[in-house]
């Protein structure tokens, strides 16, 4: 899953950044306000992790301004601004969550993991689809009783179409929530993935629609 971070705190957002990447999201980290605004336009992000003190355009600013352009994405509020009328003035901003410093990594990414399930119309924790489950808290994939080893990208990849079942990804959007801005991705390494999921996992259960991209394959 692919996450917005607007943090202007150095050392705060590279430990943040460092420790999302590491439990499985992908990660893109602005400082400025102004940068982080335009930001959420341009990629297909599943969550926000939103500071409100930013250089050149306020946190609350940002967040007003995305609500009233339509965007739906889930934000959680993460600052250091505590005081009940802060809270409740993010809240109604139309933030979906508030976090306030300091704070532990776990609690962030869960946070993070229960917005976008809510997001997605999703209530379990787990995602199943034929004989496959996959955890994303516990970062395991487990089929007719089996773990299956998968890399962090092609469990990344895996959890995207298990949470969009039902729906055709389009190659590019696969690959714009797989990879953030300061990656080099290579034009043939999602095809790559694929193809070791289908080694592990069977042939059937990620189909091709060609000219278009990939959906979840077999039975439901």
């Amino acid at each position: 899953m692919r996450v917005l971070l607007v943090e202007d705190d150095g050392m705060i957002g590279d430990g943040l950044k460092i420790g999302l990447t590491a439990l499985g999201f992908t990660t893109d980290w602005f400082r400025d306000g102004r940068e982080a605004f335009a930001a959420l336009s341009a990629a297909p992000y599943d969550a926000v992790v939103l500071d409100l003190g930013l250089p050149g355009m306020d946190g609350m600013d940002i967040l007003a301004a995305w609500r009233k352009a339509g965007r739906a994405e889930p934000v959680l509020v993460l600052t250091a601004r505590d005081a009940l009328h802060d809270r409740v003035g993010g809240l109604d901003a139309g933030a979906d969550d508030y976090l306030a410093k300091p704070f532990a990594l776990a609690e962030v990414a869960a946070r993070l993991r229960a917005l976008i399930r809510r997001h997605h119309g999703q209530s379990s924790p787990t995602f199943t689809h034929a004989d496959i489950t996959l955890d994303p808290v516990a970062h395991k994939v487990v089929q007719a009783g089996r773990e299956i080893e998968l890399t962090a990208r092609e469990f990344t990849l895996l959890e995207l179409l298990m949470a969009n079942a039902g729906r055709i990804l389009p190659k590019e959007r696969i690959e714009e929530k797989l990879y953030g801005w300061d990656k080099d991705v290579e034009s043939n390494a999602l095809e790559v993935h694929v193809h070791h999921l289908r080694k592990k996992l069977g042939s059937q259960v990620i189909r091709t629609v060609r000219g278009v991209g990939y959906t979840l394959g077999g039975e439901a």
